[in-house]
């Protein structure tokens, strides 16, 4: 029997190095790393500086070619348009990439890199080094564009022909609360509207699906041939979006189309307008009647008001009578049932202690009314009203008096009373200095204090800035309110990160 040794390991039969002498394992430049490195440089022709370019507006990084990027400090977006900055990567092999950590406003990023390339003889060499990168400030094109506040490729013109903006004070609100004027590089007032401007056609068109989502309207689009390019056939347009909302207010009194009132069961023509949303809500003051009216269907059988908000009376109710069930009459749509059908009296405040005559009526508003009440009303009976629509009805059927709200109180003491505020898209957009713009801003306030339905979709702020009401002036006076638990806390920074100031809200 033979005895079987532990295997020994194969022996390395070493050589010299051609360059030192050192004794080295073979290899097939038989040369050490030492001398390999010496005589050959495999980082040669990738550049260890770089620039990158850097928008300190809207804090984002240049991408070659012309594409700019939001990336956070050594982050991987970061890295990665860091090696595309590095010329000749793509003749070495790349292994690993890392930032080295630098003081972040020293304005310097470097990045290690670890690389392979063959070299003689099939021979792989292995080498680190860091390339340093300097940040640039440098304006993108869209920052730029912005700064100029004169370029622009799309407009959305928003239009409204009415005497009152309540609509639009609403539509401000929506646009707010869902920040739908996001991309908006300049907001202009405009005769009977606004115009909102973008960089982008996109943008223009998100804003009109947007507004053709909360309020009743129809829109048209137009372009605008800038320039064209005949070698490569590019065109650069300029395009308008008109968009035209229904010429109808809250607390409007509308006559409708025969046509159209039959197409809504049979409605009587007189209604008034209680609320503006994604339809025009019209109740019918003498049944409680009530339609709504899209854009589509107003553009095909339009109406106008009959009267404008300074046509309005103030009237005092005298008697209120509640129509029993059996007593009101039958209707073939659907009813309200937020509103109580009354018989009320009514005289004008301005012939109070001149004479007694008296309006007879039938109203919508019976659960809000009692006797001694102030209301605001139009006088059909002794008004010249010029509409096509009006002159088809029966004088029989025409109310001499239709009541469109109740007042509360003076508008000085709600003024005083209100607690609560709004923001605004731009400041100059409100211009206060007439008493009309003024009232007209008053009544839309006054509109959120009495429709909870309405302040769903508006944020509304606490004003720490308002002085309270004296308890002796306010005896006697019932208004309506909006209680804390609706208000947000408006929060104001004083410097975000930039430097610059800044807001934040809390909701």
């Amino acid at each position: 029997m033979e005895f079987q040794g532990t295997p020994q390991a194969p022996q390395i039969n070493y050589i010299l190095c051609c360059q030192c002498g050192t004794q080295i394992e073979p290899n097939p430049t038989n040369m050490c790393v030492a001398c390999l490195r010496s005589e050959v440089d495999i980082t040669e022709g990738i550049p260890k500086q770089a620039v990158l370019y850097f928008c300190r507006k809207c804090e984002r990084y240049q991408q070659p070619p012309d594409h700019w990027i939001s990336a956070q400090l050594e982050s991987r977006e970061l890295l990665s348009i860091c090696l595309k900055r590095i010329k000749g990567l793509n003749k070495v092999r790349l292994i690993d990439a890392g930032f080295v950590w630098t003081e972040p406003h020293s304005m310097r990023i470097k990045v290690k890199l670890t690389i392979q390339k063959e070299v003689m003889n099939g021979a792989v060499l292995q080498q680190v080094f860091i390339v340093e990168f300097t940040v640039t400030n440098h304006q993108c094109d869209d920052c730029h564009r912005v700064e100029a506040k004169d370029f622009w490729r799309a407009v959305v013109q928003i239009r409204q022909k009415t005497d009152h903006k309540k609509t639009f004070y609403y539509l401000e609100q929506l646009i707010l609360k869902h920040k739908a004027h996001w991309n908006t590089i300049n907001v202009k007032l405009a005769s009977d509207g606004l115009d909102f401007f973008y960089t982008k056609k996109d943008d223009a068109k998100k804003m009109v699906e947007f507004l053709s989502s909360v309020v009743p309207c129809k829109h048209q689009s137009a372009q605008e041939l800038i320039s064209h390019d005949i070698r490569n056939n590019t065109f650069n347009y300029k395009h308008t979006f008109s968009v035209s909302i229904v010429p109808v207010c809250k607390d409007n009194i509308v006559c409708l189309p025969q046509k159209l009132a039959a197409s809504l069961g049979n409605i009587n023509p007189i209604c008034v307008c209680y609320k503006v949303t994604q339809t025009v809500h019209l109740i019918d003051p003498n049944t409680l009647q009530v339609a709504e009216v899209s854009g589509p269907v107003f553009w095909r059988t339009p109406f106008t008001s009959l009267c404008s908000p300074k046509q309005l009376i103030e009237y005092m109710v005298m008697q209120v009578d509640i129509v029993l069930d059996k007593e009101k009459p039958i209707v073939q749509g659907q009813i309200s049932q937020r509103h109580v059908l009354a018989d009320v009296w009514v005289s004008k405040m301005s012939d109070l202690g001149s004479n007694d005559q008296q309006y007879f009526c039938r109203t919508h508003l019976g659960h809000l009314l009692n006797a001694g009440d102030t209301v605001v009303g139009f006088d059909m009976l002794n008004s010249n009203l010029n509409n096509e629509h009006i002159e088809k009805l029966k004088v029989e059927k025409l109310p001499d008096v239709v009541i469109v709200k109740k007042v509360y109180a003076d508008k000085r003491y709600r003024n005083r009373q209100r607690k609560w505020k709004l923001r605004h898209l731009n400041d100059e957009l409100h211009n206060m200095e007439t008493e009309s713009a003024l009232n007209e801003y008053t009544d839309f306030l006054e509109d959120l204090e009495e429709d909870p339905t309405i302040r769903q979709n508006v944020n509304i702020y606490k004003d720490k800035d308002k002085i309270p009401v004296d308890l002796d002036e306010a005896e006697g006076q019932e208004i309506p309110t909006i209680s804390l638990q609706e208000m947000l806390d408006d929060l104001h920074i004083g410097g975000d990160a930039t430097g610059e100031e800044g807001a934040a809200m809390l909701e």
